[in-house]
């Protein structure tokens, strides 16, 4: 924390009415169990075996048992299988799936295949958060099914990864429901997270966050740049869907850096920050890199919290590239390019956010704000999910200099459903609400109106 925010965080705890409450203590030793129990070995494995596949197009061979994304598919399934097998049957594992054709890379008729495995909430099973890898894979040409494309990074690092979450969050039980995301159909358009997006939605999931792991295994940038301790995370600012009312709103009270993506965002960062021993999340504020896109997208698009989570440093010379070499350097997405440390590390930062996630009530609903031309600024929001009575501890009240990137300034205040903050003057701070668990795990703090809403999604607008 800098010294003026620091500053800033004492005058304001000086001013704020009322006696200190306590937060109930996080059970840290759960997340440190998760995060010790992630297995690089494990992930190496599942790597090898998805490149093993020759190619994962999404246009490949789909009867062959060995070779091809029909294969592949059919691995993942029988994978979230054998995990459920071990917990008992935990897991709901299905494929979804919808044909496409006369699409501009999908010109002929295909099944778009996904595979789904979900952990029901004990509690709040209603509410989701989404893990999600690719299945596919391509090499320069994109529509080039043919020639081996082995997609050791892009994306059998995502995938492999989000396998891995599901072996070691199954072990445990959570109040929300996790899912975990096996998406086709990338490389060719997004079109398995349309698919589970639009499904989603039909359904009336209350998604509280899509973690999208899209190349999560390289560490030997194209910069010469070698770095095994960053990661980023790119996370979109205002919805997609915003009507012009709420446009209009969010150009008098804010909202531009705190919509629920972003504030999903800021909650990985935190994760990575307080329980990931050597990783720093660089948090972008952008859709995806410049000028491209990921699977968080269709979810986005929606109205639904997403983000992206990858490595720092890309090379460019091992994505999208048929295997050859030229003048010396090797071109091809192939397995001597991961790195299986960093890959489970950057798997953990997702199973320890889920599991928190998963622990935490779910965000509060419905946050207001008030305080023009006032020195105190009044929250008051409502409960939202169902259950929550039953894991929820109370609500924390955040703000933080419209100039900071992160919440700096919060304050536990018990289980009420509105709360002043004296002195604290509406116009130089963000603010916002976040729920607490018995047990101390936040759900993503919510900015108050529409803008930072995380169940204000694209099925409320038809």
């Amino acid at each position: 924390m800098s010294r003026l925010s620091l500053a800033t965080a004492l005058l304001s705890s000086l001013a704020v009415a009322g006696p200190a409450l306590a937060q109930p203590a996080t059970d840290s030793a759960l997340l440190e169990q998760i995060r010790q129990d992630v297995s690089a070995e494990r992930i190496e494995k599942d790597i090898r075996t998805l490149v093993g596949f020759g190619t994962r197009h999404t246009l490949s061979e789909t009867d062959s048992e060995t070779r091809g994304i029909g294969a592949a598919r059919r691995w993942v399934h029988d994978e979230f299988e054998r995990i459920s097998a071990a917990c008992g049957g935990c897991l709901e594992v299905y494929y979804q799936s919808e044909f496409f054709e006369d699409e501009k890379r999908i010109p002929e008729r295909t099944e778009v295949v996904n595979v789904i495995a979900i952990q029901r909430g004990t509690v709040d099973p209603g509410r989701y958060v989404i893990m999600s890898g690719d299945i596919d894979s391509r090499v320069s040409d994109v529509m080039d099914y043919t020639s081996d494309a082995p997609g050791a990074n892009d994306n059998a690092s995502g995938l492999a990864g989000a396998i891995e979450a599901a072996r070691v969050l199954s072990k445990h039980k959570f109040a929300g429901s996790i899912v975990y995301a096996g998406l086709s159909g990338e490389e060719q358009g997004l079109f398995g997270g349309r698919i589970m997006a639009a499904q989603a939605r039909e359904d009336g999931w209350r998604i509280t966050g899509v973690l999208n792991n899209d190349m999560i295994g390289n560490i030997e940038g194209i910069n010469g740049v070698i770095n095994n301790t960053t990661a980023r995370v790119f996370m979109e600012g205002t919805r997609m869907n915003e009507t012009a009312d709420e446009a209009r709103a969010r150009r008098f009270y804010g909202g531009e850096v705190d919509s629920p993506s972003r504030n999903l965002g800021r909650y990985v960062h935190r994760i990575a920050e307080d329980y990931i021993p050597n990783l720093d999340v660089m948090m972008i504020y952008r859709l995806d890199r410049f000028g491209r896109g990921g699977h968080h997208r269709p979810f986005n698009d929606l109205g639904y919290p997403g983000v992206r989570i990858m490595e720092t440093n890309e090379n460019y010379n091992r994505q999208h590239q048929d295997l050859r070499t030229e003048d010396g350097i090797r071109y091809g997405d192939v397995i001597e390019g991961v790195n299986f440390e960093y890959a489970a590390k950057l798997t953990g930062l997702n199973a320890l956010t889920m599991a928190a996630l998963s622990r935490a009530p779910a965000p509060p609903a419905d946050v207001t704000i008030e305080g023009a031309v006032s020195p105190d600024t009044t929250l008051k929001w409502k409960a939202a999910g169902d259950g929550n009575d039953d894991v929820l501890a109370g609500y924390k009240v955040y703000w933080r200099l419209t100039s900071e990137p992160t919440w700096t300034n919060s304050r536990f205040v018990g289980k009420v459903d509105e709360y002043t903050l004296e002195n604290i003057v509406i116009d130089n701070y963000f603010f916002g609400v976040a729920a607490v668990s018995k047990d101390g795990f936040e759900s993503p703090v919510v900015f108050p109106g529409p803008a930072g809403s995380f169940y204000l999604d694209g099925s409320k607008r038809d």
